[in-house]
C-alpha cells in the first residue's frame, strides 16, 4: 500500500484477464445450479439418484484440483487454465443431449457441473495461484476478496437468468450456454502474461504438514455445507414448497448479490481483525440462521431467512484462501490450494447423498440442523486452534 493508501498490483492487466475469466465463468455456474437438480429430474432421475449424481459432481469438482495443479506444474498454468476450459464446454455439451443416466453422471466427473454455485472445481487452485502470484503481499486479502467479488456478481447474474428455465428445452438451450461459456474461458488464458507462470521446474505439493489440522477442520465445514449446497436448496424448496426456477432464479441471484458486497467488506474487515477472525465471526451467525430454516412456517419466511444468511455466509471464502496461499512456500500454493479444496470437496461431496435419502424419506428437518450443528462446532474449534497462527503477510503488515 502506497502512502496515499491505493491498492497496487504487480501485473494490473493478469489481475483483470483472471477477474474478467471468474466472471463469465461464474455466470455459468449460477444457472447451473439453479437448474442442475431440475434438469436431471426432468430426465427421469429419482431424489437418490439425483443425490448420487450431484455428490459425484462435488467429489470429482475436489479431485479434479489436485490433477490442475500437477498439471500446472509441469505444463504451465495458462495451457492448463485452457485445457479446463475446454472440459467445461465438453460437460455442457453432455448435459444438454446426454439422456442415458451413465451419460449424466459422466457429465458430473468432469466437476463441471456447477453443484455449489460456484467453480469449487478444477479452476481455482491454479487460478487463485496466478492471482497470488499478480498481486503485492501487501494487499493480498483485498485482492482475494475482489475476485470472489467477480464471482459473486457473475454468479448472481445466473441465478436470474435461470428463472427463464421453465421448461425441459429451456434447460437444454441454458447448458448449451454453459458449453460456449467453456469455450470462451478456454481463451482468456492465452492472453495472459508469463507472470502468472511462477518459478519453472518447481513440485506442485511440497509438505502437507502444515495443512493437515486446517484442511480437517475444513472437511468439518465442509460436510454440512454439502448437506445444503446451491442445487440441494433449489431441490428442496421445489419437493417441499413446490418453487420453481422463475421464482428461486431472482432469489438466489440477489443472494449472490449480497454475497458479493460481502466479499469487498470481508477484505477490509481481515485487515483489521485478522483472517481467522473474519473466518469464525462472520461465520457462526450463519449457522444459527441455518438451523432456523425448517422450522420456520412457509415459503416466503425460509426464502428471507436465506436472503438475510447470504450477507454472512460468505464471508470467510476470501478469507480462507488468503490463509491457506499464506502459510506455506510460494511454490506450493498451487499444490496447498488443491488439496485443501480436495478434502473440502470430498466431505461435502458425502451431503448431496445424505439430503437427498432425507427428502426420499420425507425428513426435511436433518439436514439443516445437521448442517448448522457441524459449522458451528468447526467455527470454534478454528478458533481455539489458529488464532494465535498468523499468514506471512500478516506479520509483514505487523512488522
Amino acid at each position: 500500500m502506497g502512502r496515499n493508501g491505493s491498492e497496487r498490483l504487480t501485473s494490473p492487466r493478469d489481475v483483470r484477464l483472471l477477474v474478467v475469466a471468474r466472471t463469465i465463468r461464474a455466470f455459468g455456474f449460477g444457472f447451473a445450479s439453479i437448474l442442475i437438480g431440475i434438469h436431471l429430474q426432468s430426465r427421469s432421475l429419482s431424489p437418490t439418484e439425483i443425490g448420487i449424481a450431484l455428490s459425484t459432481g462435488l467429489a470429482a469438482a475436489s479431485l479434479s484440483g489436485l490433477l490442475s495443479a500437477a498439471a500446472s506444474s509441469r505444463f504451465g498454468r495458462r495451457k492448463t487454465l485452457t485445457a479446463i476450459g475446454l472440459l467445461m464446454a465438453a460437460s455442457g455439451c453432455d448435459l444438454a443431449f446426454a439422456t442415458p443416466q451413465w451419460l449424466l453422471i459422466l457429465a458430473s466427473l468432469t466437476g463441471m457441473m456447477g453443484v455449489a454455485g460456484t467453480d469449487n472445481g478444477p479452476f481455482l487452485a491454479v487460478e487463485q495461484t496466478a492471482l497470488t502470484q499478480a498481486a503485492t503481499a501487501r494487499n493480498r486479502n483485498r485482492a482475494f476478496a475482489r475476485y470472489s467479488l467477480a464471482g459473486a456478481l457473475g454468479a448472481a447474474a445466473g441465478g436470474f437468468s435461470a428463472s427463464l428455465g421453465a421448461g425441459p428445452m429451456s434447460t437444454t438451450v441454458f447448458f448449451l450456454v454453459f458449453a460456449l461459456i467453456g469455450v470462451t474461458t478456454a481463451m482468456i488464458p492465452l492472453f495472459l502474461s508469463d507472470n502468472v507462470e511462477g518459478e519453472a521446474g518447481t513440485r506442485a505439493f511440497g509438505s502437507l504438514k502444515p495443512l493437515i489440522g486446517l484442511s480437517a477442520l475444513f472437511a468439518v465445514d465442509s460436510l454440512g455445507s454439502g448437506l445444503v449446497t446451491s442445487s440441494v436448496m433449489v431441490y428442496w424448496l421445489h419437493v417441499k414448497f413446490g418453487a420453481t426456477p422463475a421464482l428461486l432464479g431472482p432469489v438466489f441471484g440477489a443472494m449472490s448479490i449480497l454475497a458479493a458486497l460481502s466479499f469487498e467488506l470481508s477484505g477490509r474487515i481481515a485487515d483489521r481483525i485478522g483472517l481467522v477472525n473474519t473466518m469464525v465471526f462472520t461465520h457462526l451467525p450463519s449457522n444459527f440462521l441455518l438451523v432456523l430454516i425448517p422450522f420456520v412456517p412457509g415459503l416466503a419466511f425460509v426464502l428471507a431467512i436465506l436472503i438475510v444468511r447470504s450477507t454472512v455466509v460468505s464471508m470467510d471464502q476470501p478469507a480462507r484462501q488468503a490463509y491457506v496461499v499464506s502459510i506455506v512456500p510460494s511454490n506450493e500454493r498451487s499444490g496447498a490450494l488443491a488439496f485443501t479444496g480436495a478434502v473440502r470437496g470430498m466431505a461435502s461431496a458425502a451431503g448431496p447423498v445424505i439430503t437427498g435419502a432425507a427428502i426420499q424419506a420425507a425428513s426435511f428437518v436433518f439436514p439443516f440442523v445437521t448442517a448448522g450443528a457441524l459449522k458451528a462446532a468447526y467455527d470454534i474449534t478454528l478458533y481455539i486452534s489458529f488464532r494465535r497462527r498468523f499468514g506471512d503477510h500478516e506479520l509483514a503488515r505487523r512488522s
